[in-house]
């Protein structure tokens, strides 16, 4: 008897074809997988990406709509006849909500300060075209904001408008910390690795803490203010950027909105749990059961959110004979529950106290 010899990875031998075979096809069936996938949501964010930011057909439909006198406005003139004003990146493709006035806002002073931009041609007299396109931003949260809040240095200045298309300050910076990253390479980190990369990227620790105290001061005005009071219902990095002397800038304010007309609309919301009773990302109120509808009454102030928004960006670099004060007064505001109202003392006292201590390490040196 002669004892054989194969090699079982030997390229001739027909086990290891077909092994090879399997892995070869079991590759090719999974790239092909991950083109298809991968093609196929590029497709439905590119194709709903276009279709709602296309600054060329936008410019079209206001310039027709002056040309025949439809709407007006100080920016009319630079988009549609200088081609000084162009529609440049588009920052996003969310839809605008809409918002008016909360009941508690000082109508008279406001109407001055809506009435004083309406003139846009400043002769005294309030056209149709230019009453057409205020009305029109009026609707809009962001602009509304703008509006009421233009002496304040959180607030880019309202340069101009055009129909409901409105001209504001550029924020240099922004997001106010964080990475921009391609969508597919973002879906593959993990979430505890994408919050420690936001936070590598950030100017040095003084200058963030005067932004910080930016954001602070604006919790402030939002709340009655001389206009009411609004509701912070997205307070992300992505919402906040700062200029050159590091003040903070709002960026995207659609989702800082009248607390009264929030009210009235939530409280018609039907329910089942309190997960249905959520406005943008940060304004949730509880679901009252018994008649399956909203409460009125947001669960955290406008204050916890912001706290927790800057609890990684402040604490990261933070001078050692600070950090362990900081961080004791951030867990504090971060567990702050209910209204403002509700707990008026306790927010003030805790709002102070952060803003002095982070002067207090800064007020002496040329950050401040």
């Amino acid at each position: 008897l002669i004892n054989l010899h194969y090699d079982v990875c030997h390229p001739k031998n027909p086990f290891y074809l077909a092994k090879f075979s399997y892995l070869h096809m079991k590759y090719l069936f999974f790239s092909w997988l991950t083109v298809f996938v991968g093609s196929w949501i590029v497709y439905v964010e590119y194709s709903s990406y276009t279709e709602l930011c296309r600054g060329h057909d936008c410019k079209n439909s206001i310039c027709d709509k002056y040309s025949k006198g439809v709407i007006d406005g100080s920016a009319c003139s630079s988009l549609c006849k200088k081609d000084t004003l162009y529609l440049g990146k588009c920052f996003t493709a969310k839809p605008n909500s809409q918002a008016k006035v909360g009941d508690q806002a000082n109508l008279a002073d406001l109407a001055t300060q809506v009435l004083s931009i309406t003139d846009a041609n400043k002769d005294s007299h309030i056209s149709l075209p230019e009453a057409r396109s205020t009305w029109a931003l009026l609707q809009l949260n962001e602009f509304l904001l703008a509006l009421v809040l233009q002496d304040r240095e959180h607030t880019p200045k309202l340069l101009g408008f055009c129909g409901d298309l409105y001209v504001m300050e550029k924020v240099p910076y922004s997001p106010l910390y964080g990475i921009s990253l391609p969508w597919i390479i973002e879906v593959w980190i993990p979430a505890g690795l994408r919050r420690s990369m936001d936070q590598w990227f950030t100017p040095s620790w003084p200058h963030k803490a005067k932004i910080s105290i930016g954001l602070l001061e604006l919790v402030e005005d939002v709340f009655h203010g001389t206009f009411g009071s609004f509701l912070m219902c997205d307070v992300s990095a992505t919402s906040f950027g700062y200029n050159d002397r590091h003040d903070l800038k709002v960026t995207d304010a659609r989702y800082i909105v009248p607390e009264a007309i929030f009210q009235e609309n939530i409280r018609q919301k039907r329910c089942d749990v309190d997960e249905d009773c959520l406005y943008g990302a940060d304004c949730l109120t509880s679901c009252d059961l018994t008649k399956h509808r909203c409460t009125p009454e947001v669960t955290r102030p406008n204050l916890a959110k912001g706290c927790e928004a800057l609890k990684d960006y402040i604490l990261r670099g933070a001078p050692s004979d600070v950090k362990e004060e900081l961080e004791k007064q951030l867990y504090a505001c971060i567990a702050l529950k209910g209204s403002a109202e509700q707990m008026e003392i306790e927010h003030s006292l805790i709002l102070n106290n952060l803003k002095t201590l982070l002067w207090k390490k800064i007020s002496h040196t040329k950050d401040s």
